[in-house]
């Protein structure tokens, strides 16, 4: 009896587990390899472009930066990214709140005089997945 409660304990853990993904993101197209480029990730509507629900930094080399969010539940998702080049922990706006820094979001998704919207942003991981986004 133990042997078989060992087996299902150890059968719903694996399962448990196994809906947790990594997602690798490879941002390009970067002007030099000054600063860093700070990536978000969204897991709403509500939330896009207000509230990450994670956040990863990476250096830059060779114009490009890759980072990895790691046990994530399989789901609907947005990413928004910037290159940070003065490394001032924040997305530089002209007078005019235009950036200045360069930016994407995932899907390459692009905004009408404005930013991105989730919509046109979100993509479904169900497991381990790369994208690439271009700045």
């Amino acid at each position: 009896m133990i042997k078989i409660i060992t087996i299902i304990t150890l059968f719903i853990c694996s399962l448990m587990s196994a809906q947790n993904v990594t997602l690798t993101v490879s941002v390009s197209g970067l002007k030099n390899n000054e600063g860093t480029v700070k990536v978000g990730l969204y897991n709403s509507d509500g939330t896009f472009l207000k509230t990450t629900y994670k956040s990863v930094a990476s250096k830059v080399k060779d114009n490009k930066a890759v980072v990895t969010f790691e046990n994530l539940p399989a789901g609907e998702y947005a990413i928004s990214t910037y290159h940070d080049e003065n490394n001032n922990g924040k997305l530089d706006k002209n007078m005019m709140g235009i950036p200045s820094e360069d930016y994407a979001a995932s899907n390459n998704a692009k905004g009408f005089m404005g930013p991105p919207a989730y919509k046109d942003a979100k993509f479904v991981i169900a497991k381990d997945s790369k994208i690439e986004i271009t700045l």
